[in-house]
């Protein structure tokens, strides 16, 4: 069984789920695609979610919310990062983006030996199930200029501010 469960956040609620292999989903409740993550996760694993504890859901939530208090910049959480394996080496690089960090989506397709491939990246992005801990959100384009975000463009330049200043700041609303 895969353990699930809701863990609040200042930018609202995430939903996280984990296994005893590691924590598999952890998006915002409101993003349009949690519904088909759910799914997805739930296939690839073999497994159905359900609202049970979890100490790698217990690690997560303690995790985020130090990183959400400037107290912690990388996170120990042990990931099942699951999906194809172009997804996979795109999402092992973004665990590679330092904190306060960002880059774009051609640097990150250069380094999985795609140079071609940022439009891949950008959608291999869009699929990532662990919102913040694999840090999508410091994936930019090539100009500086933000690009979309799962979670909302306002979460994303929220995010970005909060690690290149270290300091916790009020968010209010949700989405784009």
């Amino acid at each position: 069984m895969l353990a699930s469960r809701p863990i609040e956040t200042p930018l609202g609620p995430m939903l996280a789920a984990a296994n005893e292999a590691g924590l598999a989903l952890c998006e915002f409740a409101d993003r349009p695609m949690l519904p088909t993550q759910i799914e997805r996760v739930q296939l690839e694993l073999h497994d159905e979610i359900a609202n049970a504890p979890h100490r790698y859901l217990d690690q997560a939530e303690r995790e985020l919310d130090e990183y959400f208090k400037a107290e912690r910049e990388t996170f120990t959480v042990p990931l099942l990062i699951e999906g194809s394996p172009f997804q996979q080496a795109v999402w092992r690089e973004l665990l590679e983006i330092p904190f306060g960090r960002t880059t774009s989506y051609g640097d990150v397709a250069l380094r999985v030996g795609r140079p071609d491939g940022a439009r891949a990246v950008g959608r291999a992005n869009g699929d990532n199930r662990i919102a913040i801990i694999i840090p999508c959100h410091r994936v930019i384009n090539a100009d500086g200029t933000l690009s979309g975000y799962g979670g909302g463009r306002r979460r994303k330049q929220w995010l970005l501010r909060h690690e290149q200043r270290g300091l916790q700041l009020s968010f209010d609303g949700v989405g784009e």
